[in-house]
């Protein structure tokens, strides 16, 4: 965070020179951040029709070996994309709030583990 917290650098969705990552400093609202909001949802639209084409390739039994690596190389590639973007966007989440004993989830030991598991099932 930079200025009080009212800015923070966001992880971008492409690289830059030698694949290094490209970070954008600024509150969210710049066109920059726009054109990065863009090509994420791109990036995340091509993963999940990618989903649907493996799904469909994995069933046809007629596929060749040079499908599947070419399949696996593209998927691959989209794991990358949707990963880089689940960490631009949990680096921007705000922290939770610290009420309880524990961490930061307000979790003492194994015990409050299975209560809290157990809660949620």
């Amino acid at each position: 965070m930079i200025n009080g917290g009212t800015e923070s650098a966001r992880l971008l969705p492409w690289s830059g020179e030698g694949g290094k990552p490209c970070y954008l400093v600024g509150d969210g609202t710049g066109r920059l951040s726009r054109v990065a909001d863009a090509v994420e949802s791109v990036q995340l639209g091509m993963s999940a029709a990618l989903l649907d084409h493996a799904a469909d390739m994995l069933d046809d039994h007629k596929v060749t070996a040079a499908q599947l690596r070419f399949l696996a190389a593209r998927m691959v590639e989209a794991l990358r994309d949707v990963h880089r973007i689940a960490e631009s966007r949990g680096a921007r989440l705000p922290l939770p709030a610290h009420d309880g004993p524990g961490g930061p989830d307000g979790i003492e030991d194994e015990d409050d583990v299975a209560r809290w598991i157990s809660a949620d099932t």
